[in-house]
């Protein structure tokens, strides 16, 4: 029992972990060096994949590889349990990202959290800066105040 409840901890940890990891990422390697896989995701598409989409597949890689090796080596157990916190992220950020707030699947579920999280996200693609975070994005003052005087008043 101990040792799944250590288990189920480190996972944990890594779940939350992931969320500064991916604002890392996206703000320093996609809009950064990585600009070439991510500069199509700030443009309309209208096929299944895009360029973008390489970077899932390689983080997902690697975690798979990282998991792999914690159950193949004793020692190294704990990297299957960091694996499932970063693909329990994952699983969330593609929920959030690609099926709520883009709409790449015809399902879209209907929540006030969600949809706060997709205008954030939404103010990120018109102005090109932050939010950079998914599941807990930062907001900054002067990002609302601008977001609020570009808006038409109704």
């Amino acid at each position: 029992m101990r040792a799944v409840r250590r288990s189920l901890t480190r996972a944990a940890v890594a779940f939350v972990a992931m969320e500064p990891v991916a604002y890392a990422s996206h703000r320093w390697l996609m809009h950064g060096p990585g600009w070439s896989w991510h500069a199509d995701h700030h443009r309309r598409h209208h096929g299944l994949l895009e360029r973008n989409d390489r970077y899932p597949v390689t983080f997902a890689a690697a975690t798979v590889s990282a998991m792999a090796l914690g159950q193949a080596v004793p020692r190294l157990r704990w990297l299957r349990d960091v694996g499932a916190g970063v693909t329990a992220y994952g699983l969330a950020y593609a929920f959030v990202h690609d099926v709520h707030v883009h709409e790449r699947l015809p399902w879209r579920a209907r929540s006030d959290r969600l949809d706060a999280l997709a205008e954030a996200h939404r103010l990120h693609h018109r102005f090109g800066g932050e939010p950079y975070g998914m599941l807990v994005p930062v907001l900054p003052r002067s990002l609302r105040e601008r977001a609020a005087a570009s808006t038409p008043a109704a």
